[in-house]
């Protein structure tokens, strides 16, 4: 038996061959998940927008305005904490994978961060850099995740998988990057597997959405995660792990290694022109 293993960001699957009887399988589930008479992504997706709080006073525009991922709305501005500044969409992008040129899409991302002063000077250091330059730069991306700024990730699905192979990937990505670094202890294995047991029974369902939500300071908690499904209850757990927190940040904002490009990209292009703009 031939086996072909197909990576793209951090999916990776394998296949037995031959190839085409899997493709024609595929093709079938595809086509009839489109006869189904089930909800649109959006329209599950829309279910949600009620629970977020946004603010008029942004700068990034009204209550009304929204950015579409792959037909899912992300509100322009978020408000997390009452009482907090809203916090501003600067990025989006998808996750997926390829298989034989068929594109298989996974999950859209959306990045919000409080586009303050403070955000714009602690990356001063980058102001005139073309989008291309910055998305080459790693240490533009590292001062990203550093920045003293409150920052969410809003991740909606779009094609249903098992929880736990979502928890899997993290583990697996934040476990790696811990590594690396030399900061895996036994603190950061009790975080990280607390995480995946978090993610374990899990189904994640096109609509569902997952948030990680980072405050300015660590005095409010490294991270909290939260899991919002149609017709229950939203499922939250707090990550108090600082190390852990921040390598989840860059699973999603860390540049080349991140697990999503697009969103990388589109951070690239969109602080840019912030940092262009700014005096």
């Amino acid at each position: 038996m031939h086996i072909y293993m197909l990576r793209s960001h951090s999916f990776c699957c394998c296949l037995a061959s031959p190839l085409s009887s899997f493709l024609r399988a595929l093709h079938w589930q595809l086509n009839n998940h489109r006869q189904a008479p089930t909800l649109s992504i959006s329209a599950i997706h829309h279910q949600f927008l009620p629970s977020l709080s946004k603010s008029p006073q942004s700068k990034m525009g009204s209550e009304t305005e929204t950015v579409t991922v792959e037909g899912i709305p992300f509100p322009a501005e978020i408000t997390f904490t009452a009482g907090n500044p809203a916090l501003s969409l600067v990025a989006n992008g998808i996750t997926d994978i390829e298989i034989h040129f068929l594109q298989i899409k996974y999950n859209a991302i959306g990045i919000y961060l409080h586009n303050s002063d403070v955000l714009l000077d602690h990356l001063h250091g980058w102001k005139g850099k073309s989008a291309d330059e910055l998305l080459g730069d790693d240490a533009f991306f590292q001062a990203l995740v550093a920045a003293p700024v409150e920052k969410l990730f809003r991740v909606v699905v779009i094609k249903e998988i098992k929880g736990s192979q979502y928890g899997v990937q993290l583990e697996s990505s934040v476990r790696d990057r811990l590594v690396a670094a030399d900061k895996y202890d036994e603190e950061e294995e009790a975080a990280v597997e607390k995480i995946t047991d978090f993610f374990q029974a899990k189904y994640f369902k096109p609509g569902y959405v997952i948030t990680f939500h980072f405050p300015a300071t660590s005095a409010a908690g490294a991270a909290e995660i939260s899991f919002a499904t149609e017709g229950k209850d939203e499922a939250k757990m707090k990550v108090e792990n600082e190390n852990v927190a921040r390598m989840i940040q860059k699973w999603y904002l860390g540049g080349d290694p991140a697990v999503s490009p697009t969103t990388v990209r589109s951070l690239a292009d969109r602080f840019a022109a912030l940092l262009s703009a700014a005096a």
